[in-house]
């Protein structure tokens, strides 16, 4: 059963009944704040512009809806499927998202700040230019997903897998990338400054121009990636794996590469003063 309604009434008064297709629905600029949704099936509903803050949508079926402009801050969406939905300049600031699925998912220039997606899925999702200033992302899927100028300062990314992501000119000043897998991944002219890089698995990346300066690089696989031109002043490389990695050009001035294996590396025309090798010298 598909229903359009033409006001906020109508729609509730049919879910207090039982009532959960509502696919298609033309729901612009409603205001369904704090509204207990659980459940409800909105496929394909337009529902741009419209307020959903603080609402119940836990388990509710999103995929393909249009929520560009849409309020959806501090809305619960654990386990929703958004799958393809247009969430274009969205308000997702402070919503928890764990566990949804939001593969494809248009969120570019949308606002997630806080917000918490916890093992969600956003594969081959567009996040560009989105702001996600201290959201949770631990655990998440974001492979071959599109992150370029995203907002990512101190946000949390452990064990996500960022495999294949375009994350070039990326802010993560400060953000917690332990354990994440980032194999093939771009980050050209990323700014990872004091980044948590401990453990991550960043083969085959791309880091040109990259700036990492003093990040934690502890015991990451950085092993045939290009690092040409990045910045890594004061970097902890301690038993970071380097073999035939590009650090052509770059800035290791003071950095740690103690027990590092460079087989292969290439440090041509590299800033190595103050470095300390990983034989435990010190480069003068």
């Amino acid at each position: 059963m598909m229903l359009t309604f033409m006001n906020v009434d109508e729609l509730l008064s049919h879910y207090a009944t039982g009532a959960r297709d509502f696919r298609e629905a033309k729901l612009s600029q409603f205001n369904l704040s704090d509204r207990d949704l659980q459940g409800i099936n909105l496929r394909r509903a337009n529902l741009s512009g419209a307020d959903l803050h603080g609402a119940d949508l836990r388990l509710a079926n999103l995929r393909e809806v249009n929520l560009a402009g849409a309020n959806l801050s501090g809305a619960d969406l654990t386990g929703a499927n958004l799958i393809g939905a247009e969430l274009y300049q969205a308000n997702l600031s402070d919503a928890n998202l764990t566990d949804a699925g939001l593969r494809s998912a248009k969120l570019t220039e949308a606002c997630l700040i806080r917000a918490i997606l916890v093992g969600a899925n956003l594969a081959e999702s567009a996040i560009d230019r989105a702001n996600l200033t201290e959201a949770n992302l631990n655990e998440a899927s974001l492979n071959r997903a599109k992150l370029v100028g995203a907002n990512l300062t101190r946000a949390s990314l452990e064990n996500a897998n960022l495999t294949n992501a375009i994350l070039n000119e990326a802010l993560m000043e400060g953000a917690n990338l332990a354990a994440a897998i980032l194999h093939g991944a771009s980050l050209e002219e990323a700014d990872l400054r004091d980044a948590e890089l401990s453990r991550a698995r960043l083969s085959s990346a791309n880091l040109i121009n990259a700036s990492l300066s003093q990040a934690n690089i502890r015991g990451a696989n950085l092993s045939w990636s290009s690092l040409r031109g990045a910045n890594l002043r004061k970097a902890n490389l301690y038993r970071a794996k380097l073999n035939w990695a590009n650090l052509s050009e770059s800035d290791l001035s003071e950095a740690m590469l103690i027990s590092a294996t460079v087989l292969q590396t290439n440090f041509h025309n590299a800033n190595l003063r103050g470095t300390i090798m990983p034989d435990g010298s010190s480069h003068n």
